[in-house]
């Protein structure tokens, strides 16, 4: 009788610690060497829910806008539609702004960013990049006839810049001793400086420039002289890897069969530029 009762204490103790290792090795995988199951990666649990959601830009005119009836145009915004039909899901678009982007992809409530965004080292601390698929570039634009290619050349004619930007203080730090140049308090002042013929030559963003280009066909202006390149890339969130192997494979796609290049034309006047290796 005895020996029938520690029997049956030992199948009950030996139980309940198999029980106990069991609770203890899904808590803590790796504490013990227990390991515990994969979890699916976002590129298949995308595939699998059948929608990604997608940050894309509510505020940044040509990439991404609000228009009356509560949709969303801009190259971003056909970017984002383009890469949800090649995975084969719905697109959930998230619109965001520029400060808010990083915070929604990393904090799950966007599954990539495609916003305007280039790639700063501090940035890279937070997320991933792909290969750049949108130009963005600061440069002198001017109408098709004036013999304009350098610096030293912009300096026989008016140059308008908008006082303060980025794009203004890279083009004073290049232009040579004796360039005029007519500085305005904004951008809306610089265009309609330029478009009046109070000067002959502006220092802008290719966003603003392809409005001009777009609205004003008669004048023929071109891009000059480029001033600093800051092509846009997809964010992804680290660890991605699966998903951002894909994304530079759709980039890398749509960029060879010319896709990127007829969606540059359209909202930004311009082809591509060759872009530098990331």
């Amino acid at each position: 009788m005895k020996t029938d009762q520690k029997r049956v204490l030992y199948i009950v103790v030996s139980m309940l610690l198999l029980l106990a290792l069991a609770a203890c090795g899904g808590a803590g995988a790796g504490d013990s060497g227990a390991e515990a199951a994969p979890s699916q990666n976002a590129l298949d649990r995308i595939v699998s829910e059948g929608t990604i959601k997608i940050a894309i830009p509510q505020d940044t005119p040509l990439f991404g806008t609000e228009s009356a009836d509560g949709s969303y145009e801009g190259y971003d915004v056909e970017v984002a539609q383009m890469l949800a039909q090649d995975l084969g899901v719905e697109v959930e678009l998230v619109p965001v702004t520029s400060k808010n982007r990083i915070p929604f992809l990393t904090s799950g409530k966007a599954d990539l960013v495609i916003s305007s965004m280039g790639v700063k080292p501090e940035r890279a601390l937070a997320i991933d990049f792909s290969n750049a698929y949108a130009p963005f570039f600061w440069a002198v634009y001017g109408a098709k006839d004036l013999d304009v290619s350098t610096v030293e050349d912009a300096a026989a004619y008016k140059v308008g810049a908008t006082l303060g930007t980025l794009e203004e203080i890279a083009f004073s730090d290049a232009a040579v001793e004796g360039t005029e140049i007519m500085r305005f308090d904004d951008q809306a002042t610089t265009v309609q400086a330029y478009l009046t013929g109070q000067v002959d030559l502006i220092v802008t963003g290719n966003a603003i420039a392809a409005e001009m280009i777009k609205n004003n066909p008669d004048m023929k202006i071109e891009t000059k002289i480029v001033l600093q390149h800051s092509p846009c890339h997809i964010g992804v969130r680290q660890s991605d890897d699966a998903l951002l192997t894909w994304v530079n494979a759709f980039v890398y796609s749509h960029t060879l069969n010319g896709d990127f290049d007829q969606l540059s034309v359209k909202w930004f006047g311009e082809p591509l530029p060759d872009f530098p290796n990331f």
